[in-house]
């Protein structure tokens, strides 16, 4: 649904197709209700006119054919992974591109012996696509160049960020930059440190802040008087301490995961989890429409 927002909100003819029949039935009242949330954050102008671009299929055949660009969004599982991409690939057309939507699979696990392998490769979105720009571009080793570009080139078109991630890493930049926070905060819980609401207090209301706007080089760049340099001479060596500190990296314990969960429980308990995450969504738009307004002044 974020990744047919997207593409509809540009301009986009979309055509739709999940082997799921109630998926299909509940998709166009889902979206609609997305586009509305988006209109009240004056972040999108006709509801009406974005949903008329979207078409739902009622297979995989006459949603592919004919299309330049075909987004893979199936379950984060290698074995579903090649099923879909070895349905796909004979009914492409010629230039076609196919982007993956995977966390962390290279497309190279799934795509070696698939017809017209070489116009697939991973385009990684945050959730919900639509309010957070940012696009991972990952290709395999034999992803053709003009796939690459093309893809580039369309998430430029449609209003996201892409990255391009030059060659497949486990869990392309994205994530490997989450982990290493997320493994820290674990750790940090863990050895009794703090609570897992003030290591996320922290983020939120500290980091989190900056790295609204700035990524990790400029924020340190804007640390020190004397930018990159003169922040790495006088925190390098904490930050090399910090590191070796943490030499012998352990799975998350059903003991520790359980431990976490209990204070998040508490905190929210389950029943009110999905009312959250739409306050999660609806302070994405307010973030993302305060942005547009800064960038037009």
């Amino acid at each position: 649904g974020g990744w047919t927002i997207v593409f509809a909100r540009a301009g986009e003819q979309v055509r739709v197709y999940d082997a799921a029949g109630d998926i299909r039935d509940r998709f166009m009242e889902i979206v609609a209700g997305q586009l509305d949330d988006l209109k009240t954050y004056d972040l999108l102008d006709e509801p009406a006119a974005i949903l008329g671009r979207i078409i739902i299929c009622d297979n995989l055949g006459e949603v592919v054919e004919g299309a330049r660009f075909i987004q893979e969004s199936v379950f984060e599982q290698t074995d579903v992974k090649p099923e879909i991409s070895n349905a796909i690939g004979p009914l492409l057309s010629d230039g076609a591109i196919v982007g993956s939507s995977t966390s962390g699979i290279p497309s190279s696990a799934f795509t070696e012996h698939v017809v017209n392998r070489e116009r697939f490769l991973v385009t990684h979105p945050v959730n919900p696509p639509y309010l957070a720009p940012i696009v991972e571009v990952v290709p395999a080793p034999w992803t053709a160049k003009d796939a690459i570009d093309g893809a580039l080139a369309l998430m430029t078109a449609v209003g996201q960020s892409p990255v391009l991630v030059r060659r497949e890493v486990e869990g392309f930049i994205l994530n490997r930059l989450q982990g290493v926070l997320l493994r820290e905060a674990w750790d940090l819980y863990q050895e009794g440190y703090a609570s897992a609401e003030d290591i996320d207090k922290t983020v939120s209301e500290g980091l989190g802040l900056r790295w609204s706007f700035m990524g990790p080089f400029e924020t340190i760049d804007m640390n020190a008087p004397g930018g990159v340099a003169d922040y790495a001479e006088r925190l390098g060596p904490l930050y090399h301490s910090i590191q070796k500190s943490r030499t012998d990296p352990q799975p998350w314990s059903a003991e520790l995961i359980s431990a976490v969960d209990n204070e998040r429980r508490a905190k929210l308990p389950m029943e009110k989890l999905a009312e959250r995450r739409k306050w999660r969504d609806r302070r994405l738009m307010a973030l993302a429409a305060h942005r547009s307004k800064q960038a037009s002044e």
